[in-house]
């Protein structure tokens, strides 16, 4: 007797484009998911009898309303989970700023930073953001090492960007014709021209041939894991609409219920991206302005208070209907001062910036995070023989554009290197 196993299961996914709870989505066209685990199943509600019997006995129980949900579970890499993260931030993902042709650009700074500082043209007014990850990926009288190398904004005005280079080091002093592009794609929750995406989601046991398609599924949470050791981590929570066992219908046919079939559902699905996982320890973060270098982890819990319903005549739900966007999170940092509390005690807004990147490359692969109006919750110490550290819960919240332009109208705002328009 052949027995399923983890490393012969595969799991896919496809953007859907109507929720496939009524017709089966193509066959073609579909991604494997880089997963640690992937959980997504079928439950149901039950029904157990109240009738009083004379027999003392429970006569009957049924099911009723069928469910679909689960996590998927993974080390973060960029491009592997953007899709996720934009449908739960209910926005396409779209391509990053780039300002081409400036005549001259100084490059100055002391320090962490450099400034880039042009005689011509706004920053601001190209669209780049405090957060955002930028190369000068075309110049004249530059030095050859300062191309295409990975800075971290963490400062927009008119003329000026205020930057974090990868490696420490930006010498280009007079740059002219240059190109400055942020790579990758970006998203944001928008306040207007929200999407609604779901998705089909397979798992293909391979080693027995035996498929299951859960369908109209749509992403319910994500958390973001970044400890000071060990790799960076994403769940993806989902609830779906349908559950098909085996599909192996005709497109457009009903998909509800559970189909006979050994075959896998979805064919040749593109192979999981190869861009590295992502380690906090290779990376900056930005609080309040400031970099801070004892922090000890950051955690991103962003959630899409999505539910099901119920109707009668049918045990499947009509839709899986979306709710508000809602970020919180929760910072630890050695207790080296007073500046981080204090957040908390004043009832100080903050915004919190960070890139992780995937490897040491000064053009490698990176995905960056930035919420501009943050508050915190607490600030509790620990004791013992250790370095005391603090705790600092906190809720991400609607930014109003600054005056400036400096940040984006949304809670959160994110770039990831390896991302795609899907």
């Amino acid at each position: 007797m052949t027995v399923a196993t983890g490393v012969g299961k595969l799991v896919a996914w496809k953007k859907e484009s109507y929720l496939a709870g009524v017709t089966a989505v193509s066959t073609t066209g579909a991604q494997y998911v880089r997963r640690v685990t992937s959980d997504i199943d079928l439950s149901k509600d039950t029904y157990e009898s109240n009738e009083i019997r004379a027999d003392y006995q429970v006569g009957d129980m049924r099911h009723g309303m069928r469910k679909v949900g689960g996590s998927i579970k993974g080390e973060l890499a960029p491009g592997s989970y953007s899709s996720f993260i934009g449908a739960l931030l209910r926005k396409e993902w779209v391509a990053a700023p780039v300002t081409v042709g400036v005549t001259s650009i100084t490059g100055a700074g002391t320090g962490a930073t450099r400034t880039l500082t042009r005689t011509q043209g706004n920053y601001l007014t190209d669209g780049f953001k405090i957060g955002h990850v930028v190369r000068v990926s075309a110049a004249t009288s530059h030095v050859t090492a300062d191309l295409n190398k990975n800075l971290f904004v963490t400062g927009v005005v008119t003329s000026a960007l205020t930057v974090i280079p990868r490696d420490g080091i930006f010498t280009s002093t007079a740059m002219t014709t240059v190109t400055i592009t942020a790579p990758g794609f970006h998203c944001w929750t928008p306040v207007s021209g929200h999407t609604n995406a779901s998705y089909s989601i397979e798992h293909y046991y391979s080693d027995i041939t035996k498929s299951e398609l859960f369908t109209g599924c749509r992403v319910n949470s994500v958390a973001l894991g970044l400890p000071a050791t060990g790799m960076a981590t994403c769940d993806v929570n989902v609830l779906g609409a349908g559950f098909n066992e085996g599909f192996t219908g005709t497109v457009g046919a009903p998909v509800y219920g559970t189909v006979a079939g050994t075959a896998q559902y979805f064919t040749t699905p593109t192979v999981v991206g190869t861009a590295g996982l992502l380690t906090a320890v290779a990376g900056v973060i930005i609080v309040n302005g400031t970099q801070v270098a004892t922090v000890t982890g950051l955690t991103i819990d962003v959630q899409g208070g999505m539910t099901t319903g119920a109707v009668v005549g049918s045990n499947m739900t009509p839709d899986v209907f979306a709710g508000r966007v809602k970020v919180s999170g929760q910072l630890t940092a050695y207790f080296d001062g007073v500046t981080m509390r204090d957040l908390f005690v004043n009832e100080t807004a903050f915004g919190i910036q960070c890139v992780i990147y995937s490897d040491l490359a000064i053009s490698g692969h990176f995905i960056s995070i930035a919420m501009p109006n943050c508050k915190a919750n607490g600030a509790t110490k620990s004791d013992g023989e250790q370095g005391l550290s603090m705790t600092i819960p906190f809720v991400a919240l609607y930014n109003p554009v600054a005056a400036d332009l400096s940040t984006t109208a949304t809670t959160l705002l994110i770039q990831d290197s390896a991302a795609t328009a899907t």
